[in-house]
């Protein structure tokens, strides 16, 4: 295969393979968590995060705070899921794209209706930041990510232990 790479790890030898469109998308459903990556001028920004995705688009859900400061100067985002077994067995899928807040009524009922489907505890009621001894007030925002690229890869197992 044109698209592997094989490495050893300890005394297994496992090859790294390009994953498949479908494959890639079946990750992103089953996961629902991963990190998202943000540029805040010259820094990286790195949270993990709940997920849905709905092909094509990829919904968070967040209260007001850093990242919503940091996505309203600039949208560029990477999503990255995982589903690691141990060292030898994983999955890593990249997403990146845009995020854009959902203002529209119906668009933004329609992601908290698959938000809370897929995730019944991220509503705004049971959400809550308290921060140097006072409570912060939750005010909550969707996003939807249009994905430009997405990629994968995981391993596969090639000798005996």
């Amino acid at each position: 295969m044109e698209n592997e790479r094989q490495v050893q790890a300890g005394t297994r030898v496992v090859d790294i393979d390009e994953m498949q469109p479908s494959e890639i998308a079946t990750v992103l459903q089953r996961a629902g968590y991963g990190h998202l990556g943000l540029a805040s001028g010259n820094q990286p920004y790195v949270l993990p995060i709940h997920y849905v995705y709905d092909p094509p688009e990829i919904y968070i859900y967040t209260t007001q705070g850093m990242k919503t400061e940091v996505l309203s100067r600039n949208p560029a985002v990477c999503l990255q899921a995982e589903e690691v077994t141990d060292v030898h067995n994983w999955t890593s899928v990249i997403a990146t794209g845009r995020a854009e807040l959902l203002t529209d009524p119906a668009e933004r009922e329609k992601a908290a209706k698959l938000i809370t489907l897929t995730n019944p505890s991220h509503t705004p009621a049971i959400s809550r930041l308290v921060t140097g001894g006072s409570e912060r007030r939750n005010v909550v925002e969707i996003y939807k990510i249009s994905v430009d690229r997405m990629s994968g890869r995981k391993t596969r197992r090639t000798s005996p232990d």
